[in-house]
């Protein structure tokens, strides 16, 4: 992606961040030179025929810490994509995989390629010959690399790959764990393609449950009422303020889009907009909010959140401080640039970190992996168990009190979790948990002024005693 103007690269931009963090608890200098060098970064070239044609396609595939096994990151399919933003992308996994306590290193995968341009076939054939590559080549499989979807793949990329790999190791127990984000029917789990955009929504709950922290971004109490303008309404924008507006009454008031941006000051229906979008491809005739080609420059509009969701460096020195959010939470990777984050810092504009925030895909995706390597979907053994148990505990209080458990109650507290109930639960309790370590980390180091840099030492500490207690050879 082009740099913006007199600014760093992405990656010159996240190791920019992190030296902060790095600055602030005086870490030895070669564990941090450590912590913070790529490990491996892989280049391939490789034909496929397309219509009668030969095209050879460019991908890579970066780790950047194996501290922990496996290494762990998505692949993602654009036209901009290159070995700078591989590598940040990596780094930014690492980083993000110990904030929320998921045992992954960091990787990252990208196939320059426009997958607009090809039809279902074409990018099968594409998606296995790339799959062939990096199998071979070491950087995929379920015991050490494990990609999922991101920017332009999905499921069905996700399905392939597996099933390339299966065909390339059979013998290999474990292939179905080779890739996470897969169909259900194929060995995902629910829960896992909303999966960031639920991690968004929870986070936010969480910042919530603590007044001094709302009262901070000069707001008060619960997100109900709260206005929000989204950047980029694909998967992560549209779950996310699909929750938050019918779950947590926040009202949506703009919505920014590659052909511009609609605007409704009473709030935007997000369901409409998505059936709307999924047949047009575009918004500018939705009928349910005012149109407008000015579509950067709807982040700068007044609201209480701003969530960015869709490329990296889309708040940067041009318009920082322009921006008039109160609250924002990066949802994409990146997306407010080195230089931006510290005039946002200046003007008092709290920043609820990229490497937190959307953290939501890789915990999912861990309890995916889990659930592959052991071969059982949650729930499975214990689901019903526990609702006879329940069952007896309301015909236990019947007894007691002589009076009657109406049907309805008696239907809540007796049905037993299933694996999305328990998927979400995990998600949760993981968010609220991180949310809390940083803020301790804030309110504990000195040198530390923002919910970034808090997010960082907090990694960086998890990495470093991995270093320490192994030994850096």
């Amino acid at each position: 992606m082009t740099n913006p103007k007199n600014e760093p690269t992405f990656r010159e931009s996240v190791d920019l961040m992190v030296d902060r963090a790095i600055a602030a608890i005086d870490l030895d200098p070669g564990t941090a030179h450590a912590i913070k060098s790529c490990e491996s970064v892989i280049q391939v070239k490789f034909p496929v025929k397309i219509r009668g044609k030969i095209e050879v396609f460019t991908g890579w595939r970066a780790t950047h810490s194996s501290h922990r096994l496996p290494s762990k990151g998505g692949i993602r399919y654009a036209p901009y994509v290159d070995q700078d933003e591989v590598e940040a992308l990596a780094a930014l996994m690492t980083y993000k995989c110990a904030i929320v306590d998921v045992p992954y290193g960091g990787s990252k995968g990208a196939l320059l390629i426009d997958p607009n341009l090809y039809d279902r076939d074409e990018l099968e054939r594409i998606t296995r010959r790339f799959a062939v590559e990096l199998i071979r080549k070491g950087f995929l499989s379920p015991a050490t690399n494990v990609p999922a979807p991101d920017v332009g793949t999905g499921q069905r990329e996700m399905a392939w790959i597996a099933d390339t790999y299966k065909h390339l190791h059979p013998e290999d127990l474990n292939h179905i764990a080779c890739v996470t984000g897969k169909p259900v029917h194929h060995g995902g789990i629910r829960g896992r393609v909303e999966a960031t955009g639920r991690g968004i929504q929870f986070a936010l709950q969480e910042f919530f449950r603590h007044p001094e922290d709302v009262k901070t971004a000069k707001m008060s109490g619960t997100l109900d009422g709260k206005t929000c303008v989204v950047q980029g309404f694909g998967n992560v924008g549209y779950h996310a303020t699909k929750f938050l507006s019918e779950e947590d009454g926040v009202k949506i008031t703009a919505v920014i889009e590659r052909d511009g941006a609609l605007i409704n000051d009473k709030g935007i229906n997000i369901e409409e907009l998505y059936q709307h979008l999924t047949k047009r491809r575009g918004i500018k005739e939705f009928s349910g909010a005012k149109f407008t080609d000015k579509g950067l420059a709807t982040l700068e509009k007044e609201c209480d959140i701003l969530i960015p969701a869709a490329l990296e460096s889309q708040i940067t020195l041009q318009n920082a401080d322009r921006i008039q959010a109160k609250l924002i939470i990066e949802a994409a990777n990146g997306p407010i640039t080195f230089g931006a984050d510290q005039i946002l810092n200046k003007k008092g504009v709290i920043i609820i970190p990229d490497a937190y925030a959307n953290a939501g895909g890789v915990t999912v995706s861990y309890f995916e992996w889990i659930r592959n390597i052991s071969h059982i979907r949650f729930g499975r053994m214990q689901r019903r168990n526990d609702e006879l148990r329940a069952h007896q505990m309301a015909n236990l209080l019947e007894e007691i009190t002589g009076h009657k458990v109406s049907a309805s109650l008696r239907d809540k507290v007796t049905r037993g979790a299933d694996e999305l109930d328990l998927v979400r639960s995990g998600l949760d309790d993981t968010m609220r948990l991180a949310y809390q370590e940083i803020r301790t980390t804030l309110a504990d180091e000195p040198k530390v002024h923002d919910l970034r840099t808090a997010a960082f030492v907090t990694a960086i500490r998890k990495i470093s005693r991995t270093y320490i207690d192994v030994g850096v050879y």
